[in-house]
């Protein structure tokens, strides 16, 4: 096969089309045609040649040729200097080099092996050998590539499933129904949290959220209904919150958790209140519920988390708190508040009424 090669032309190389590709850089055409001959027969092996010096790095560099064939006298042109440039060029730092030169000296071989070199060829040399020779530079080179891209696929994976484990990580932490967070990160995110706020004895509030009387909503309009009113509760909580740390979180069946990191009790109750007038503000009708639409209660509790408390006090202080709001009628803010004993004295907080 012989192929004339432009500075112009564009071939298509990928790294997966492993065909011997050779370059010859030579300003003669006598020589360039006695080399085509001896490869003219060979299928798997694409020609092509360079007559100018000049435009010889480029037209490799978009060639990407398995094997250089190099002379060493161009006009205007050293062929040493040729092979340096090779070398310096991303493109074809490890492309083989293959001097063929009329030069038979011991000398120029040592020089053309120091700049970077290959392999010596005198020309014009023995038809098998210049085959076998350019065979096995060849596929050493063509075997690197292969090399290359199995490592380069490897990463790829590598990033790819990294990417996937976060995706994975990400999914885990959701509530599937809702969209926030689930019961396991609130746990991951108190626990966290709690050490922070012990490390730098800052406020940690935490308020516990439960819609009222969604039994009667599920029984008057399904459980299709119900799912979709737990969904407009947790965004209207989720657009509640005033800091990127803070988290809500599905607790369980109609419970929420909003978790409030460096937040003290007058802000926590201001989130409350919030999310209490934002439901109300929704008019999602629960006709069978004392307010005949759908509000929620809330317990809010609030400490700085030292060595002697854990995060258990601070769910069971807003856990205590919601259970006074729902006493205190449902649709209300409750706020735990803690003894220097560690008993809770729950005091009720103000309601909004739709």
């Amino acid at each position: 096969m012989s192929q004339a090669f432009t500075a112009g032309a564009e071939p298509r190389f990928s790294l997966t089309a492993f065909k011997v590709r050779v370059l010859l850089v030579d300003d003669q055409l006598l020589v360039v045609e006695a080399v085509r001959r001896m490869l003219a027969d060979q299928p798997d092996i694409e020609f092509h040649f360079v007559t100018d010096a000049s435009s010889a790095v480029d037209c490799a560099a978009r060639l990407q040729p398995t094997v250089i064939l190099q002379d060493l006298v161009m006009p205007g042109w050293d062929g040493f200097d040729l092979i340096s440039r090779y070398r310096a060029t991303l493109e074809l730092e490890h492309v083989p080099v293959i001097v063929l030169s009329a030069r038979d000296e011991a000398a120029s071989k040592a020089h053309g092996f120091a700049v970077g070199a290959n392999d010596y060829l005198v020309k014009l040399p023995d038809r098998l050998e210049l085959l076998a020779r350019v065979r096995y530079h060849s596929g050493a080179y063509i075997s690197r590539l292969q090399r290359d891209e199995a490592f380069r696929f490897l990463r790829e994976s590598q990033n790819r499933l990294a990417e996937a484990n976060i995706e994975l990580q990400k999914l885990a932490a959701l509530d599937s129904l809702t969209g926030i967070a689930n019961r396991r990160r609130f746990d991951e995110l108190v626990q966290h949290e709690w050490q922070r706020g012990q490390r730098e004895r800052r406020p940690l509030s935490l308020l516990l959220c439960d819609i009222d009387c969604f039994k009667l909503y599920n029984d008057t309009f399904g459980h299709l209904a119900g799912d979709l009113c737990l969904k407009k509760a947790a965004a209207v909580m989720t657009a509640c919150l005033k800091r990127p740390a803070d988290l809500a979180a599905r607790y369980g069946g109609e419970e929420f958790a909003l978790v409030l990191p460096d937040t003290d009790e007058a802000g926590a109750r201001s989130v409350a209140e919030d999310c209490l007038r934002a439901l109300a503000e929704l008019g999602i009708e629960n006709p069978q519920a004392p307010h005949c639409v759908v509000t929620m209660s809330i317990g809010v509790a609030t400490l700085v988390p030292t060595a002697d408390t854990s995060p258990a006090e601070l769910v069971e202080g807003a856990d205590r708190a919601l259970y006074s709001a729902k006493d205190g009628g449902r649709n209300r803010a409750a706020s735990a508040v803690f003894g220097q004993t560690g008993q809770i004295k729950t005091g009720s907080g103000s309601s909004s009424t739709p």
